[in-house]
């Protein structure tokens, strides 16, 4: 679960929008949003 933490400090502390981390993982933007 290293991609959750990611995507959280993605989110929160670097305040990336969900659009950009869906890009740069791979994975959808309905998926990142449950997180």
């Amino acid at each position: 679960m290293a991609l959750l933490s990611v995507i959280r400090r993605w989110h929160f502390r670097d305040h990336l929008p969900i659009r950009e981390i869906a890009r740069r993982t791979g994975l959808s933007r309905n998926t990142i949003r449950k997180y």
